[in-house]
């Protein structure tokens, strides 16, 4: 039976009006994803990869074509009801984790439902971070954690809404490569159990091998796409009785002092787990 796509991109081009003429940053783009598949957009630095990722997700407008994600077309709804679809069907994963920064880990993962007003939201916030290996770090703000610590606090954040299409934008490019394997080893596992689909941006082709399917862009067009075979990460360990391996922190707050919270702004990252 055929599965159908969760994600259709029909004929999208993206093109900015600037002062020396006209830039077209995608042109003529078309792909769909099945529900619950994985895909990778790969390609140079400047080829339209974050913009068709915002396109897809309903972050920005397609100057032509159109977007249908779970059945709604997407360019042609009001600013509140991309608002709704984004907020009952979306994940996201951003490289910049995108926490805020006078909200604990728990309090960051609890604000998407917070919004709906579910009253579950401590007791899901807290169930992902232990999922994700933070039982310990629930009352931690974002300065006191790892850039490795904060991604994961940022994919249990992701997946709260019980999202069916997860977006991922250089979620490791913050990352060493040790934390980097961890963070997406996480990332295809909560896949995996949740039945989520996922696009993932990225310049580690390593970790695009991993995906189902990849896109590759040139020059705001689809040069190619291929179906990797390797399997994903963590794919033979997966124990497939819905937990999750806890990854190990090494990161320790009790051999340095309490750090002072800034009222606004947030430090720079740190990159070990």
């Amino acid at each position: 039976m055929e599965i159908s796509p969760i994600l259709s991109v029909h004929h999208v081009s993206k093109v900015y009006q600037n002062g020396t003429g006209v830039l077209t940053v995608l042109n003529d783009i078309s792909f769909s994803l099945a529900t619950g598949a994985t895909c990778a957009i790969v390609g140079p630095s400047g080829c339209g990869k974050t913009t068709l990722l915002g396109l897809c997700a309903g972050l920005d407008r397609p100057t032509s074509g159109s977007v249908i994600l779970q059945d709604h077309q997407l360019n042609v709804l009001s600013e509140d009801a991309l608002a709704t679809v984004r907020n009952t069907y979306v994940g996201f994963v951003f490289q910049s984790f995108q926490l805020i920064p006078t909200l604990t880990a728990v309090e960051n993962v609890m604000v998407p439902v917070e919004l709906r007003g579910d009253k579950r939201a401590r007791a899901l916030a807290v169930d992902l971070l232990h999922r994700v290996g933070l039982a310990d770090r629930l009352q931690h703000y974002p300065i006191q954690l790892s850039g490795g610590e904060q991604q994961r606090v940022a994919l249990a954040r992701a997946f709260i809404n019980q999202p069916r299409i997860l977006f991922a934008d250089e979620p490791t490019g913050n990352l060493d490569a040790e934390t980097s394997e961890k963070v997406m080893r996480l990332l295809f596992d909560l896949n995996t159990q949740a039945g989520t689909a996922l696009v993932l941006v990225t310049h580690n082709s390593e970790l695009a091998q991993q995906t189902q399917r990849i896109i590759r862009l040139k020059g705001g067009r689809v040069i190619s796409e291929e179906e990797p075979a390797k399997r994903r990460i963590g794919e033979s360990e997966n124990r497939g009785n819905g937990e999750f391996e806890k990854e190990p922190s090494t990161s320790s707050l009790s051999d340095s002092p309490t750090p002072r919270f800034p009222d606004s702004g947030c430090p720079g990252q740190k990159t070990n787990t």
